[in-house]
């Protein structure tokens, strides 16, 4: 039954993309009145790699719908291996930030020629027709000769050159772990365009946004190569190295490259990764999800071990999360050594590989959650970083803690330590900030993942644990494969909980301001609470009276208009432009204790217990 109800849940979610794919523009006929849409591409592309000069051509069509009711005068690509020149504005910004990250530092103005990364774009033709269009840093700008009308496709032929920059962030070549190619942003890809416009931000090494999309792939290499990454690889008789049906025969062409065949339904991105010594193994799960692991051969033995022993907990993971957020919509997924750490792409992660188990399990587990937040509802993580690596942090903080039978009370509290950390040093910024524009690295990070991760961790306090749990669940039911905002993931919760969170969402991604509740007194059977901070909330008080008895209560917040589901005595709510809120008991008070479970963000835990001496 189990499988039966997965692969129904599968089927209905893969319909429903392709009902969004070919149906994005649409008007009732009444109003003539746009209710959703988003553009669509599929490219397709034949790439020769000459490995041992680590440079490649490229040959791409594109087929570009534009289900914007707009009509286009221009279209952007993002050219991201241009970043990796002494003098970009990754480099400059690197080299300015107060904080740079270790990975990238002054590396950028050092490369040489051949260390650098580049794409060239050679000729460009729309409908047949040579184009206009220049190469402004990481941004191809192309001025078209006729408009695309809405609801029209037009095809894109383009030839390109690129080099393969030395491995500083994310992709490159020659990685510190030996791995030969890690190849990531990798080809010319069209930029997003939205209700909200153009998105065309320089690559700064932060994140990425893309258009929902079909690739056909084609990738010449040395045969010594193994490839690994996104989509389904047509030629596995043709290739091997454990991708072959072991029941038919291999059918290997004896020249000196192969071309690797892979096609990628309704994903955002394509990445692939290569090296010589890759082992490949394939763990098939009860699902029918293929799980490929692509690791070194001459990894240390405890490495090796550890890549053997990750394999069945990252089945786990799958179906953690497929239970927890929503059905894995695709019939395989990639764990490949690469990179520069931890990555996430479509249908695949690259992660560094020389780990202690706990780390390489972490990693994964990280990583492949961004599968749901960044890959399947694809949130703009440039414009709203906190709502895939929060989000992100949060299903996976959980997943590690059940799995690895960590029994940490709060797997979150981390995120909670590193939030304090930047208020009380004064360098907390709105989540609302750019992923680019955070003045320091340490801030976009701590608002990120941190306080990302207590949007969602916090609200299991305000609405409760069991409707976080459903309202996510219905946030991806409700907006996967449809680039969602930081609006939907609050009407989600609404829904589910009846509870108004405009407040909520407004005070903690769109000000700094800070939580602080203190009690301020207690008299025989009188309590008094202060709101010290800006940003208000609910309050959980445990009391515990003369006699020993305890008793919880409840202060809703008057904003919300309603209350959580709790085994509490709810008082009359609190509003919120009154600093106190003073109520009584039915007994002698000895203590009172301001939120145990620890979920709210106070900055200041020092005032909330107070002992009647």
């Amino acid at each position: 039954m189990k499988k039966f109800l997965f692969l129904v849940f599968t089927v209905g979610l893969i319909a429903s993309c392709a009902q969004i794919k070919k149906a994005s523009y649409q008007q009732t006929k009444e109003s003539k009145v746009t209710t959703y849409w988003q553009q669509h591409i599929s490219y397709a592309m034949d790439i020769d790699v000459a490995a041992e000069k680590h440079q490649y051509s490229g040959k791409q069509q594109a087929v570009y719908t534009n289900n914007s009711p707009d009509e286009l005068t221009k279209v952007y690509y993002h050219l991201y291996f241009n970043a990796f020149q002494p003098g970009s504005q990754m480099d400059v910004r690197s080299l300015n930030i107060v904080d740079p990250d270790r990975r990238v530092r002054d590396r950028i103005s050092k490369l040489n020629t051949d260390e650098i990364g580049y794409i060239k774009v050679n000729s460009l033709k729309q409908n047949g027709a040579e184009v206009l269009y220049e190469t402004v840093g990481t941004i191809l700008e192309v001025t078209l000769n006729t408009p695309i009308k809405a609801g029209e496709s037009v095809t894109f032929d383009m030839l390109f050159d690129a080099q393969i920059p030395l491995q500083i962030r994310r992709s490159g070549r020659d990685n510190k772990e030996g791995i030969a190619l890690s190849m990531a942003q990798w080809y010319p890809k069209m930029a997003e365009y939205d209700f909200e416009g153009w998105h065309t931000p320089p690559y700064i090494a932060r994140e990425f946004q893309g258009v929902w999309g079909d690739f056909d792939v084609k990738i010449s290499i040395d045969k010594a190569y193994v490839l690994g990454g996104t989509g389904y690889l047509q030629n596995p008789q043709e290739i091997g190295h454990g991708y072959q049906d072991a029941s038919k025969a291999l059918n290997v062409p004896n020249t000196a490259k192969l071309t690797w065949h892979f096609k990628a339904p309704n994903v955002h991105d394509f990445v692939w990764a290569a090296d010589t010594n890759y082992q490949h193994d394939v763990l098939k799960t009860e699902t029918g999800i293929d799980l490929h692991f692509l690791y070194k051969k001459d990894l240390a033995a405890n490495f090796l071990q550890n890549w053997k022993d990750l394999q069945a907990k990252t089945a786990t993971l799958m179906t953690y999360y497929s239970k927890h957020i929503g059905a894995y919509p695709y019939k395989q997924y990639s764990v490949i050594q690469g990179g520069d750490g931890g990555m996430e792409y479509a249908m695949a992660t690259l992660i560094t590989g020389e780990r202690k188990f706990g780390s390489l399990f972490g990693v994964t587990a990280h990583e492949m959650a961004h599968t749901w937040f960044q890959f399947l509802l694809a949130s703009n993580e440039s414009k709203h970083p906190w709502m895939d690596e929060g989000f992100t942090s949060y299903i996976s903080n959980k997943a590690e803690n059940l799995i690895l039978e960590e029994g940490r009370e709060n797997p979150h509290a981390g995120s909670y330590r590193g939030y304090n950390y930047v208020v009380k040093n004064n360098m907390e910024e709105s989540l609302s900030t750019h992923a680019d524009r955070y003045e320091t690295n340490t801030a976009y990070s701590i608002a990120s993942y941190s306080k990302g991760n207590i949007f969602l961790s916090q609200l299991e306090y305000v609405i409760g644990a069991d409707n976080v749990a459903k309202g996510l669940k219905k946030y991806f039911i409700d907006f996967s494969f449809k680039h969602p905002t930081p609006n939907d993931i609050k009407r989600s919760m609404e829904k589910v909980s009846g509870i108004h969170l405009d407040w909520y969402l407004n005070e903690w991604t769109q000000t700094i301001h800070t939580i602080d509740y203190g009690i301020k007194s207690v008299a025989g059977r009188e309590i008094t609470i202060e709101r010290i901070g800006q940003m208000p909330m609910p309050i959980d008080l445990e009391v515990t009276y003369t006699d020993g008895a305890v008793e919880n209560f409840n202060i809703p917040l008057r904003m919300m208009r309603g209350s959580k589901p709790t085994a509490a005595t709810v008082l009359e709510d609190w509003g919120w432009a009154y600093p106190t809120y003073s109520f009584k008991t039915s007994k002698l008070v000895q203590s009172v204790t301001i939120d145990k479970s620890k979920l709210m963000a106070d900055i200041d835990s020092e005032n909330n217990s107070f002992e009647v001496k």
